[in-house]
């Protein structure tokens, strides 16, 4: 991250940015989220991000699947609230993206995520290159730090 210290950096740095309204079911036996649903949280920026259909971030017949995500749990989350994620696009491969995600409630970090996404056809299931029509719609959500 160069020498960014991640819990220093605000929501306002995405680009994308959600929320998603934390649920009383979402609290486990210690009264804090669980820590599963901030998978969910992560899944909510990511597809608001990609399924935008007046901005597609994928070649037709494409989908991005997750090939490897870590998380990074920083500061429990409470009920009731409201989780905001942010979401930006930190590199672009060839078939491949690296995306950095963060929630915050009430403007604290609770947790972090990278992830590895490759694009793959929904036809052969196979990797199919990101073309640079696409690669510049991703650019337009590239986090730097």
């Amino acid at each position: 991250m160069s020498g960014i210290d991640i819990k220093n950096v605000s929501i306002e740095v995405f680009p994308k940015k959600s929320f998603d309204k934390i649920r009383y079911r979402d609290i486990g036996l210690l009264g804090h989220v669980n820590n599963a649903i901030f998978s969910t949280f992560f899944e909510t920026g990511r597809a608001e991000l990609f399924n935008d259909t007046n901005n597609p971030l994928t070649e037709e017949k494409c989908s991005f699947v997750i090939a490897n995500m870590n998380k990074t749990f920083l500061s429990e989350m409470h009920w009731p609230g409201i989780a905001d994620i942010g979401t930006g696009v930190k590199k672009i491969g060839n078939s491949s993206l690296v995306l950095f995600q963060a929630i915050y409630q009430d403007g604290v970090l609770s947790a972090t995520a990278e992830s590895v996404l490759v694009q793959i056809s929904e036809i052969t299931r196979k990797p199919v290159s990101i073309t640079d029509e696409t690669r510049k719609k991703l650019e337009q959500y590239m986090i730097y730090f």
